[in-house]
Order: structure tokens, then C-alpha cells, then sequence
């Protein structure tokens, strides 16, 4: 399939923002003392409140073994805490300590202000056709990856 000078430059515009953003993520959350699957992990227990290690495992689309080593280091860094389940003997829930819930808040602004410095002059018009654009590339994206999968 030939392919279009345009759909190359697209591509190459997605790596660099990838690029740029992660290098700025992996900077800000360092400065936090956290990595990203840390981040990710505490942002699933602000999302969800307490919750099971299993169905962190699952959010997070790792196994329960990588979620206990990722709980084990948020619990002595202070961002999270292990309590016992009231109704499971065998399972604890992790639920946000003060520090974790104080570091979840600023994350979610840090979230809102990102945007707003990236978007916040863009048109309307021109923000909708982007969202549209982006939702078709990671749809196909997760089509290729699913595809890919069962090769």
C-alpha cells in the first residue's frame, strides 16, 4: 500500500508529542518521587478509592506479584496504605494516605493545567476535529496491537 507524505508527518508529530510528554512526565513525577507505574497505581486508588490489590492488578493490566512490589514502594515512599479487607480475611485494600491524596490532588491539576497550556488557544472547531483524529488512530491502534496479538 503506497503510503502519503502527510500520514508519515503525522506520525512522526505523534512520536515527538510522545516523546516530549513522556520526558516531562518522567521529570515532573521524579521531582514527586515517583515513576510512572508508581503514578499510575496511585491514580487508580484515587479513582477508586480503597481497593483490592487484584483489581489494581487488573487496572493496571499487570500481574498481582508486579502490583505488590508497586504498593510495597507507595506504602514506604507514604503515598499508600494497606488495611484489612472487612469482608476477605486473606485480602488488604490500599487506600490513600493524607500524603497520597494531597499528591493525587495535585496530579489532577497539574492534569487540568496541561491541558489548558496545550489547548486553551485552539480553537473549538479545530479541538474536535483533533479528538476525532486521535480517537480513530488509537481505535486502529488497538486494532493492529489486537491483530497483532493473535499472529
Amino acid at each position: 500500500m503506497p503510503h502519503s507524505p502527510l500520514s508519515i508527518t503525522a506520525l512522526d508529530r505523534l512520536l515527538e508529542v510522545t516523546t516530549l510528554l513522556g520526558d516531562d512526565m518522567s521529570a515532573a513525577l521524579g521531582d514527586m518521587g515517583l515513576t510512572p507505574a508508581r503514578t499510575h497505581l496511585l491514580w487508580e486508588v484515587g479513582r477508586r478509592g480503597p481497593v483490592t490489590q487484584r483489581v489494581l492488578a487488573d487496572a493496571l493490566d499487570v500481574s498481582p506479584r508486579n502490583v505488590t512490589g508497586l504498593v510495597d514502594a507507595l506504602v514506604e515512599a507514604g503515598f499508600v496504605e494497606r488495611q484489612p479487607h472487612p469482608d476477605d480475611r486473606r485480602a488488604f485494600l490500599v487506600s490513600l494516605t493524607a500524603q497520597g491524596a494531597t499528591t493525587y490532588a495535585a496530579l489532577q491539576d497539574g492534569h487540568v493545567t496541561l491541558a489548558e497550556q496545550l489547548f486553551g488557544d485552539v480553537a473549538q472547531r479545530d479541538l474536535e476535529s483533533l479528538v476525532t483524529g486521535l480517537d480513530h488512530v488509537v481505535a486502529r491502534l488497538h486494532r493492529l496491537i489486537e491483530e497483532a496479538s493473535h499472529d
